[in-house]
């Protein structure tokens, strides 16, 4: 017990020993911590500081070097600005030099410009007082004044332009007396008539305009190939020569052709020429000229006042358009043919429409006769009765040129009006062999007078162009003789309406500088 008492006592006892021990040795721990901490917050203060220190003086450094650069980029641009300053003076004052140098040129020029037209005066005075000498003189050696010589050459001119009077109006009354007879003709054939139409002459060619000759390379491609594209595609024939901005088509077929040259029109506006573009512009035109087929034909069955025909048979009527004969336009004269026969009907007192019909469409087989086999009188016939037009229209198709025996009134007046529009003048044009045959003599007849160089037949033969050697025929020759030719062309050509005489007398002189 007394060891357990004394064991409590020395506890009690050592709890405040030991207590105030580790107070005091925390004390101390703690004041030595912050001396350390003290020492350090120093030590960093110091390294900051250095730092700072170190920071400022590289910032003034920075900041000097950048002065210095900026200062001597000032001075670069300021030598560079200072040069240019001095080109540019030395260009103005090149400038100055080169106007003063031209002042004094045209200083120089106008005196010399002064001195000629003085020249010039006095050549004039003296040209003026050779003029006088030179009437003087005439005067003297014809004993005539020069108001007398201008009156015995007006005399003589009056005198051959009265002559020249009497016989053109004596020519004019005897062409007059030997035409009356054609032209009461005429006069009466288109009283009983009562109608006109317009002709249009075609041909197996047409001609499209280019704007430069360039578009003939454009046209033709690399290797031919847009050419052959479009031939391939229209089966048109493109000839291409020396023609200045012009392309030829040359086919059979007026639509292949027409198709052709609306294509070719459009790809010359277009620019862009390759085969697909060439391709594509077929099919557009293929599409324009079936609907012009299409609205021709019915501007005829409206013109003419026919209703109920077939929408084939329109269509028909439309490719009529472009077909030809004897230079003649098939559809203008079947139109025409059916107003006649309407005509020669009312005077008849028959079935006007009926007669109009059968007019209309007595040659539809044109239309068809450079696709089909058989006469245009035999295809359209076949097309009258597939289309189940009367039987009044059929036999006035296939007896319009004797085929057949007309049955009706009206294939009789069909017979009539078809040869009326055939045989009205102007109607079919003459042969290609005729006109130029014509055209021959015409320049055989110029090229035998003398002084004649050579002579070309222009105006499809309305004027003669006659280029005369200049040192053999003066102008006052050519007068006389263009009138010489003019009365010689009356003698032995034959012609309708007038042609012209065209004179020309050309000097040249070449020399080359060397």
């Amino acid at each position: 017990m007394m060891t357990v008492i004394s064991v409590v006592v020395a506890l009690i006892v050592a709890i405040p020993v030991t207590i105030a021990v580790t107070t005091s040795y925390q004390k101390k721990s703690a004041a030595s911590t912050i001396g350390t901490a003290e020492d350090k917050a120093r030590e960093i203060i110091d390294e900051a500081l250095k730092t700072a220190e170190s920071k400022k003086r590289e910032g003034l450094l920075e900041v000097k070097e950048e002065s210095i650069r900026t200062k001597n980029e000032l001075d670069k641009e300021i030598k560079e600005r200072r040069a240019e300053v001095q080109r540019y003076e030395r260009r103005i004052q090149q400038k100055e030099e080169n106007i003063d140098k031209k002042s004094e040129a045209i200083e120089k020029k106008e005196a010399s410009l002064n001195a000629k037209e003085e020249e010039l005066s006095k050549q004039k005075e003296k040209i003026a007082r050779l003029n006088e000498e030179r009437v003087q003189e005439l005067e003297r050696i014809s004993g005539l004044t020069t108001e007398q010589a201008k009156e015995y050459l007006l005399k003589i001119v009056e005198e051959d332009v009265k002559h020249e009077t009497a016989i053109l109006i004596k020519e004019l009354e005897t062409r007059a007396k030997e035409e009356s007879d054609k032209k009461a003709k005429e006069y009466i054939v288109e009283a009983i008539q009562r109608c006109a139409a317009d002709h249009v002459s075609e041909s197996t060619i047409s001609v499209v305009q280019l704007p430069n000759d360039e578009m003939k390379g454009r046209i033709i491609g690399r290797e031919g190939r847009n050419i052959r594209t479009l031939e391939t595609l229209t089966g048109v024939d493109l000839i291409i020569d020396d023609t200045p901005e012009a392309v030829v088509l040359s086919a059979f077929d007026p639509i292949r052709r027409e198709v052709a040259r609306i294509a070719l029109e459009k790809l010359i506006v277009d620019g862009r020429i390759h085969p697909a573009r060439i391709e594509e512009m077929v099919e557009k035109a293929q599409r324009e000229v079936e609907s012009i087929i299409k609205e021709e034909g019915e501007a005829a069955v409206l013109e003419v006042g026919v209703h109920g025909i077939h929408p084939e048979l329109i269509k028909l009527l439309g490719k009529m358009k472009f077909r030809t004969s004897y230079g003649q336009n098939a559809l203008k004269h079947s139109i025409e043919v059916a107003h006649l026969t309407g005509l020669l009907a009312a005077e008849l007192g028959l079935d006007i429409r009926m007669a109009k019909r059968a007019g209309l469409l007595h040659d539809i087989g044109k239309a068809v006769d450079h696709e089909m086999e058989g006469s245009h009188i035999q295809l359209g016939s076949e097309l009258c009765h597939k289309y189940k037009e009367s039987a009044i229209v059929i036999n006035a198709v296939e007896s319009h040129h004797g085929d057949k025996e007309p049955t009706h009134l009206i294939s009789y007046l069909v017979h009539a009006a078809d040869a009326i529009s055939a045989a009205r003048p102007g109607a079919r044009r003459e042969t290609l062999e005729t006109y130029t045959s014509r055209l021959k003599q015409l320049e055989e007849i110029t090229n035998n007078f003398k002084g004649v160089e050579k002579s070309f037949a222009i105006q499809a033969g309305r004027e003669v162009r006659v280029m005369v050697v200049p040192d053999q025929i003066t102008d006052a020759d050519m007068v006389l003789l263009a009138r010489d030719i003019a009365k010689q062309i009356e003698t032995e050509l034959e012609y309708p309406g007038q042609i012209k005489v065209n004179m020309i007398r050309e000097s040249r002189v070449i020399d080359y500088a060397k």
